[in-house]
């Protein structure tokens, strides 16, 4: 029978029975046993079935193994399930706090063994560090309590239960039940044990919890500490061996602050830690101490005094394999790849993580926000009627969600924020949670973005807002109304701290304007950066029926209800590939700034705290992009926040090619995140002597030649007035080319108030170049000329059930000996949308030696765009075809080089053409793309391995590409970099390799 605290699947109550309250998770030397490994697990169909697998005779032989932790949806090849992936929407009826009868329950059973000398504990406790959804556990057949809050930790006596020797435990895991309503957030629904599971010996006379608050203020230290113990346990000693300490409380009541001198604040910059121990006679704690001081003064958060500007991502815990089960060595890695890309901040976006993530937080410095495991956001479908954020019903399961939260992080000195949760309205319950944070962490702040008119939250947060309304909030002149404020309100508002949560939404191949952003950051006191929304993909691991690898995402396990390629929105890939983007926020955060001043140049250090001495500078000079010079730049150390000026190296100017100048700020010395040499910061001076633009010139007496049909020029061959040949190889083309396969921005509807001009509320720019048919463009040939020096084609460019046209003059010529092609092209008038890019496209058949490769002068090494080029610089690049593009998880606009000077393709080792590429009157430069498939393939492609094998490569010339933008969630591309329907023209010269 079940007992009086088994718990319905609806019922609210966050935990029942033995369940101890929340303290910190410590490092203690008391005796502790790991329960991780292989646990007998039964999965079944509903709630509704018998607890007899409890009962400690129960023979579970039959039973499948399954390792704890896991998530039993990515065990056993789907027999188990499979996953779900929801942004916003329940993947079960809006019936709170009911869930279906058909409700996933997975029953777990493992032998453990409790030593003899165990005999001696006070008690013996069960940790559970991580179950989703609601728990219910056994020991030796007694029924010991329940717990929901997947993302956070539970304890429970089990000390009447156990015995010495052999025992057994069972726990029932409901994968939906009521705690399902407050866990919305945005991604895969993932059952099971997934945190370590432990049993604690907690001795007498031990230490119940500790908290080691601390404080710096010029070089002294001050440590508060909160002992948790019985009388008993002391006395109790302070060890700090590093400054000296060694401090006895010879009772509770002794206990009192501590000062220190000789003391190295903690920053994210410098996480200086030092090893401390609190000790009685029967337990020893060991702690990490960072002396830091967090305060708000007026509208400037501060660590330490000084301004902070976070840099920062929001992560979720994800990994293609295993989903929320935490590995150190990849977590270790994936902190130590944020530093090398500049991230300096965390939002440990929607929930607290694996406890050991903050021990690497710690120790690799980064800024912290903390975030409670709280989301209720599919209520906004019902307009936020029965939100558990303002239902009393519900206060006490989300007060007792931020106390364990709090209790079990509050050690940790790079958390600098509370955050109460995510996307969840507002109303009584999350005030109630401020309230209780207030009173129980004097030294950390509260934020929650949902409190948009700041009634109990002590930091202004808002995610998405565009770069205007960002400089609104900025600006100490501005009178408008913030959202959902009154003027009274909004004014409140603009004297806090301002935080953008989540901003620069990282889906495919975007986003743009992060530049947009840090300038404000940099112009306004008040803007004190945000969290790119996200760190990482959370592909999920799959295959073909034929065996092709590629990462899931929402609808491949036949979701019912599911958010599509949404969960796929990090800068970085699910293979941890590194996309574009976030070399682009690399330089964009970069903490070193070059201003170049004449024969100066002037070294601002952006940091909160760290000089430059751990720096080393270096410069070179490129001649075309080839080095011609290098060594050390002599700059006196920066201090954090201020500027050096140092005189640039002698530079000798080529007079027949680019002359370009770069700076490299590069570590001094390995750091436990990146080796020595490792470049942080980087700037480029052009400093070439300027020459014209080549004129429009023929040759008179072009070498025609004909035969079988072909008229030839120079190493072009042409049937019909159309390209066949080029150096002897199959070649066709120019063709307008005016689409490109959507990116996930191109295909998010707008909000109707897009920074582009011409958006249409709820209608995607892909669906408008498909209406106008840019992806079905059809030709039609007006005229071609031959003359004495040219051929020259006319083109009218439309598509079917369309009148709007563009108009393509081709004309190919030799100038001094060398083929070249104009291409001009003019559209039509009546074009009422943005256009994707503006370019002429060839196609290459493979023959006995496909195009693979390309070698080119320009912008790189990696693709960019109009409002992302932060990260490019101008210089000499190559890359293989499918180097040139990134695997998005969706296949799109991949691939594009901006400012190309020239190009060579290559097959293998051999060049077989070269192209430079002329700049216009108005000295813009195309760009290229390089590519196995044309924009329409990638289009209709859900998934790369769609894409298939292909027999041509297709190189596409661009006088001008649309911009990116953050459209997916966010704003649309800023005017400047939003492509009009223009006349543009291209000028290729073009030989043999």
């Amino acid at each position: 029978m079940p007992s009086e605290f088994s718990p319905h699947v609806s019922d609210i109550a966050p935990g029942r029975g033995a369940l101890r309250p929340a303290r910190s998770w410590l490092h203690s030397d008391a005796p502790s046993r790991s329960l991780n490994g292989p646990w007998r697990f039964r999965l079944s169909p509903t709630a509704s079935v018998a607890e007899d697998f409890a009962a400690d005779g129960f023979v579970d032989d039959g039973w499948d193994s399954i390792p704890v932790p896991s998530h039993w949806v990515l065990e056993g090849d789907g027999a188990y399930g499979r996953p779900i992936y929801t942004n916003i929407q329940f993947p079960f009826p809006i019936d709170p706090p009911h869930v279906p009868d058909e409700n996933p329950t997975g029953d777990y059973r493992r032998n453990f063994d409790v030593p003899a000398d165990w005999s001696d504990a006070e008690r013996v406790v069960l940790r559970f560090d991580g179950v989703e959804s609601l728990f219910r556990v056994w020991v030796n057949g007694v029924e010991i309590g329940s717990a929901s809050g997947s993302r956070l930790a539970h304890e429970f006596d089990v000390t009447s239960a156990v015995r010495t020797g052999d025992n057994v435990v069972a726990v029932r895991v409901h994968q939906w039940s009521a705690a399902s309503y407050v866990e919305d957030q945005d991604q895969w629904w993932l059952p099971g044990i997934f945190r370590d599971v432990t049993l604690i010996a907690r001795p007498a006379g031990g230490i119940e919890d500790v908290w080691l608050r601390t404080a710096f203020d010029d070089g002294r230290g001050r440590v508060e500490a909160e002992i948790t113990a019985d009388a008993a346990a002391f006395p109790v000693t302070l060890r700090i061996p590093e400054l000296g300490v060694e401090h006895v409380w010879p009772a509770p009541a002794d206990v009192a602050p501590v000062d220190v001198t000789g003391v190295q604040p903690w920053s994210a910059e410098q996480p200086r830690l030092y090893d401390a121990t609190v000790s009685t006679a029967a337990e020893s704690i060991a702690l990490r101490v960072g002396f830091r001081t967090v305060e708000i003064r007026g509208d400037q958060f501060l660590v330490n005094g000084s301004r902070v500007v976070f840099h920062g991502v929001n992560r979720h815990e994800t990994h293609p394999e295993r989903g929320r089960v935490f590995d150190e060595e990849h977590a270790r890695e994936d902190l130590a790849r944020m530093k090398r890309f500049n991230v300096n901040a965390i939002r440990t976006s929607h929930y607290p993580p694996h406890p050991r993530l903050l021990d690497l937080a710690d120790e690799l410095g980064f800024w912290v926000v903390l975030e409670c495991d709280l989301e209720t956001h599919g209520f906004e479908k019902v307009d936020w009627v029965g939100n558990p954020s303002d239902d009393p019903a519900w206060r006490e399961a989300c007060l007792d969600r931020i106390r364990r939260t709090v209790e079990r992080d509050k050690n940790h000195p790079s958390i600098v924020i509370w955050s109460l949760g995510n996307e969840s309205g507002t109303g009584g319950n999350l005030a109630a949670m401020s309230a209780w944070v207030h009173a129980r962490d004097t030294g950390r702040p509260v934020h929650y973005e949902g409190d948009y008119t700041g009634e109990y939250t002590d930091i202004y947060s808002r995610m998405y807002a565009s770069v205007p309304e960002t400089e609104q909030i900025g600006a100490d002149s501005a009178r408008s109304a913030l959202l959902n404020c009154t003027p009274a309100q909004s004014a409140r508002q603009r004297t806090k701290p301002f935080l953008l949560c989540e901003y620069a939404h990282a889906m495919g191949n975007g986003p743009g304007a992060f530049d947009q952003y840090e300038a404000l950051v940099r112009r306004y006191p008040r803007l004190h950066g945000g969290f790119v929304w996200e760190w990482r993909d959370h592909g999920i691991l799959a295959a073909t029926p034929d065996g092709t690898p590629y990462y899931a995402y929402g609808g491949d396990f036949r979701e019912v209800v599911h958010d599509g390629n949404f969960v796929m929105d990090g800068m970085l890939l699910s293979n941890d590939v590194p996309t574009p983007s976030l070399h682009e926020y690399k330089a964009v955060a970069q903490p070193v700034e070059f201003v170049f001043d004449g024969e100066k140049v002037v070294v601002t250090n952006l940091r909160h705290s760290a000089d430059t001495s751990d720096l080393r500078f270096r410069w070179r000079v490129e001649h075309d992009g080839l080095p011609v010079a290098s060594g050390d730049l002599e700059i006196p150390v920066v201090a954090a926040g201020g500027s050096q000026r140092a005189s640039l190296p002698p530079i000798a100017v080529a007079p027949d090619a680019e002359t370009w100048l770069t700076i490299d700020a590069t570590l001094a010395a390995s750091t436990p995140w990146a080796a020595e040499g490792h470049v942080i910061a980087t700037a480029q001076l052009d400093c070439s002597a300027r020459r014209p633009v080549p004129a429009v010139r023929t040759q008179p007496q072009a070498d025609w030649r004909t035969g079988d049909g072909t008229l030839s020029l120079g190493i072009a061959e042409f049937a019909g007035g159309s390209l066949v040949r080029l150096a002897g190889r199959a070649v066709t083309g120019p063709r307008l080319e005016l689409f490109r396969a959507p990116t996930d921005n191109d295909e998010s509807p707008s909000d109707g108030i897009a920074e582009s001009d011409n958006s249409i509320a709820g209608v995607s720019s892909a669906d408008l170049w498909r209406r106008d048919g840019l992806d079905r463009l059809t030709n039609r040939r007006v005229s071609v000329e031959h003359t004495a020096d040219a051929l020259r084609t006319l083109d009218k460019v439309s598509a079917a059930d369309s009148a709007l046209s563009v108009m393509v003059e081709s004309v190919w010529s030799l100038v001094d000996g060398e083929l070249e092609l104009r291409v001009e092209i003019e559209p039509s008038r009546g074009w009422q949308t943005v256009w994707p890019r503006i370019g002429v496209g060839f196609e290459l058949p493979d023959g006995v030696a496909p195009v693979d490769g390309a070698q080119w002068f320009g912008l790189g090494p990696l693709e960019t765009y109009p409002d992302s080029l932060r990260a490019a610089r101008t210089g000499r690049f190559s890359a293989t075809v499918h180097d040139l593009s990134v695997d998005y998880a969706r296949p799109q606009e991949t691939g594009h080089r901006s400012e190309l000077r020239r190009l060579t393709l290559t097959s293998g080792s051999t060049e077989v053409l070269r192209i430079e590429a002329l700049p216009d009157t108005r000295g813009r430069r195309p760009g290229f793309t390089l590519s196995r498939h044309t924009p329409q393939q990638i289009a209709r492609a859900e998934r790369p391995f769609e894409l298939g094998a292909s027999t041509t490569s297709h190189l596409i010339v661009d006088a001008a590409q649309h911009g990116l933008g953050s459209r997916t969630c966010g704003p649309d591309v800023w005017p400047e970099f939003a492509l009009r329907p223009e006349s543009r023209t291209i000028r290729l010269r073009i030989s043999a390799g």
